[in-house]
């Protein structure tokens, strides 16, 4: 067996903590808690339980074949990321990549931020922003008019009538 650092063996460990603790009926929250896991969804776990349960349910099916090779978006910008999106919803994404690219000297592409935000259901609502009405100082009550309605036909002349007023085609 290639030999993993022990980084990687802890990751695997704490990934085994997890599933037992949802094994032993845990909320999600609870697991990750118990296990020491910032962040991790539900489409991740039972990725990691698919795998758990192949490989013999043993720690060693759940190690990595990256060997300790970092991904970018790690657990700690993950983690960042999702407190800074709930502190302040208006952010977008390109202001959140110059801000990890400040804090942990990453660099991200806008998509890849919104693709994270989007698993943790921290985007927000599609489309454009509804456009603020005016608030109106004074409240002004009109009076309903009444319209004439004797002129009401002279713009919709018939079909047969011509401009002129005669009948025909000529």
């Amino acid at each position: 067996m290639n030999k993993y650092p022990p980084a990687v063996i802890e990751k695997a460990k704490n990934q085994e903590k997890l599933l037992q603790a949802r094994a032993a009926d845990k909320t999600l929250a609870q697991a990750r808690a118990i296990a020491g896991i910032a962040v991790m969804t539900v489409k991740e776990v039972n990725r990691l339980q698919r795998k758990y349960e192949a490989g013999g349910r043993t720690w060693k099916a759940l190690l990595d074949g990256r060997f300790g090779h970092d991904i970018k978006a790690n657990s700690a910008i993950k983690a960042w990321l999702y407190e800074r999106r709930r502190q302040d919803s208006t952010v977008r994404a390109n202001q959140l990549v110059r801000e990890i690219k400040g804090k942990f000297g990453v660099e991200f592409k806008d998509g890849h931020i919104n693709y994270l935000l989007r698993k943790e259901g921290l985007t927000a609502p599609v489309g454009r922003p509804e456009k603020k009405k005016p608030v109106e100082t004074e409240s002004r009550e009109e009076e309903p008019r009444e319209e004439s309605l004797e002129n009401a036909g002279i713009f919709f002349p018939g079909g047969s009538e011509r401009s002129d007023g005669r009948r025909g085609s000529g």
